[in-house]
């Protein structure tokens, strides 16, 4: 894997950034897209549902789970 890098998203009407590694934003981009919402919707929904961990963990997981649920 490569270094992560900053991407930027806008939540709650605010602007801010997330570091992931390419292979995670590009698995990022892909969730957004197969549940029909933007990467700034999605990243609103995981941000709602994240307690106290970082918002970059949380995508993560979020991106692990379906991953897990996709294989079943």
């Amino acid at each position: 894997m490569t270094r992560p890098q900053k991407h930027s998203l806008t939540l709650k009407g605010h602007r801010t950034s997330v570091s992931l590694e390419p292979e995670f934003w590009q698995a990022f981009q892909d969730l957004a897209q197969a549940r029909g919402l933007s990467v700034n919707q999605l990243a609103a929904e995981i941000d709602r549902a994240r307690d106290d961990q970082g918002l970059a963990t949380a995508m993560r997981l979020a991106i692990l789970r379906d991953l897990q649920a996709r294989l079943g």
